[in-house]
Formats: structure tokens, sequence, C-alpha cells
């Protein structure tokens, strides 16, 4: 069988993987794969090829929960680190692209039908108008997309955008941020607005309170205590969470005039279901003084991440330097 293009989401739990056999073909025998049941990248790759009976591919494209400064890649919020120099010729290929997970999402962005996204307050999008994107998981990505006037095209940006520092609004949140700057130092976007962040805003939550509580080590957890059990702590945490992703996204729409809309990617949002358009995000997202009135107009949407984006974006991407050889 001849395989043109091996794709790949790298994050800080999971891969996905498909393949092309053309350029805006549809993917292929889509997987799932835990990162922490492989020692390596390639060992991966390798599996997922075996498993679904393809010889090596010509062209791959990876995108990674990651920034991509140089030939070595080493993960922020996962063991794996690689060479593309040499994952290039270990499954030789002929190109391989490599770029942050959430610089792919961005470029599948104009591809997304209405079917995929579940809008979340706002008005209607300017055509032509730069688009904001974040969205939490393993840890917090960040980009957008920008129209410039002559572009054939949307141009993405790459950037790490879950690293800026997180400013809390009330009492409560300072206090709360005051028990992370503790632990961490510096307290980052993602340091609260992820999956790992969730469950320190529960456990800092619990010791304000001096009180008991469960004891949880995952986001699930905490999510199904909250929206199941209606556990007070647990839904307090949760509302922290979406109200400081609110105020995330809100700072990135009003830095990229992101009146092209707002895109929520990663796993954790998409799992809230409906809760989520009732929660704090919204009003915080709008909460900027006299720019209240700026963002009320800006529609925010949700992406299904059963329609694996990121992949075709990192499809997208192969387009893009092959046009540039």
């Amino acid at each position: 069988m001849t395989l043109l293009r091996l794709l790949a989401d790298i994050g800080g739990t999971n891969i996905r993987l498909a393949w092309q056999d053309q350029p805006d073909g549809p993917l292929h025998d889509t997987r799932v794969l835990p990162c922490a049941q492989f020692p390596t990248v390639d060992a991966a790759l390798a599996a997922y090829l075996q498993e679904v009976g393809v010889s090596t591919p010509r062209e791959a494209a990876f995108g990674i929960a990651n920034p991509v400064t140089g030939d070595v890649v080493r993960m922020t919020n996962h063991s794996w680190s690689f060479s593309q120099r040499a994952v290039r010729e270990a499954f030789g290929f002929e190109r391989l692209v490599v770029i942050n997970d959430f610089t792919a999402l961005a470029l599948a962005l104009p591809l997304l039908t209405p079917e995929q996204l579940r809008p979340v307050g706002g008005g209607a999008a300017v055509p032509g108008a730069a688009i904001a994107l974040l969205g939490p998981g393993t840890g917090l990505g960040v980009s957008g997309l920008v129209f410039p006037p002559g572009a054939s095209g949307g141009v993405p940006l790459s950037g790490e955008g879950g690293h800026v520092t997180l400013a809390a609004q009330t009492q409560r949140e300072f206090d709360v941020l005051a028990i992370l700057q503790e632990r961490y130092g510096h307290v980052s976007a993602e340091r609260a607005v992820c999956g790992a962040g969730l469950v320190d805003l529960y456990h800092a939550l619990r010791r304000l309170a001096q009180r008991g509580g469960k004891e949880i080590s995952s986001a699930a957890q905490v999510a199904e205590l909250a929206l199941q059990a209606n556990d007070p702590l647990a839904l307090e945490a949760l509302e922290l969470f979406c109200g400081f992703l609110g105020s995330v996204a809100g700072n990135l729409a009003l830095t990229l005039g992101a009146r092209g809309g707002v895109f929520i990617g990663g796993g954790m949002v998409p799992r809230l279901g409906t809760w989520f358009d009732q929660s704090p995000f919204r009003a915080r997202f709008e909460s900027k003084g006299r720019f209240q009135s700026y963002l009320a107009s800006i529609p925010c949407w949700v992406i299904d991440p059963g329609a694996t984006p990121a992949l075709h974006g990192a499809s997208r991407a192969l387009d893009i330097a092959g046009a540039g050889a």
C-alpha cells in the first residue's frame, strides 16, 4: 500500500494518529494511544504503523504540545524528547514537519463545520478578523489565526500563551493563587487552567476551608464530584477554573482583536457539556471594564474533540511546507 502522510497530534497524555493517501483526503485508521505506554515517540509511531498494517509513509507531520524551536524537542508535560532529524532518518520520511499542537489546531479552524462547534454566547464573527484559540487539557494551549492582506489563507500564531502570569480578580482568587504561589513560585495561567490545575484549585479550597473533603488526584474526579455529587468544594473549584479560563480568553481576544471569534479546544471543556455554558466563563470573558461591550460582541465556540481537527491542521502544515519547498 502506498502511504502518503502520517499525521500525529501529540499531547501530554495521549497521541492521536491517522494517515492520508492524498492531500485533503479523509483520515484513515484514527487511533488514540496513551503516551505512558511507550518509552519514546518512535515506539508509539512504530506500534501504530504495525497495528494498522501500513508501510512507512513518505511524509509526516506532528502537532506537539510543546514549543518547537530547534531540532530537539523536549516535552513540557511528558518525558518524551526526540530529534526531528533522527526520527526522519529512522522512518525514512522524505519530509517531516513538527509544529506546536495548537498551531496545528489553528490551521484547521477554517475547516470546522457548524456541527463540530457549540456556541457559548456573543454575536456574529467578523469575516477576515483575527481568531483566538485556547484550550485546557494536560496543559493550556494557546494560538490564533490572522489574515494579512494579500495572504492566501490564515496565518497561525506560534506561542506559549498558556504560561502568561495569571491574575486574580476577587479576594477568594487571591487567596487561592497565594497557595499555588507557595508551591510553584510563578503562577501561570496553565497552573490553574489545565487538568492538574483543577486538582490544585480543589486542594487549595480544602486548605482554605480548614476541613476535610475527599482526597482526589484527577480532574475527572473533581468534575464528577461537582456535577454528579454536588460537592461544594469541587463545584467551587470548577467555577474558579472556568472563571480563570474566561479571563485568559478575554485577555487573548483583546490582544489579538479577535472579532473573528474565540475557539476553545482541548479535552476538558467538552466533557463539561452544557454546564459550561452557564459557568462563570462567559461573564469573566466579558468582564474587562470599559471594553465589556467590545467583548460581549465576540462569539465563542467549544470544538468537538471527536472531529480530530489538529490532525487536519497537521496535514495543512505539510501543504504549506510543500508549497514553500
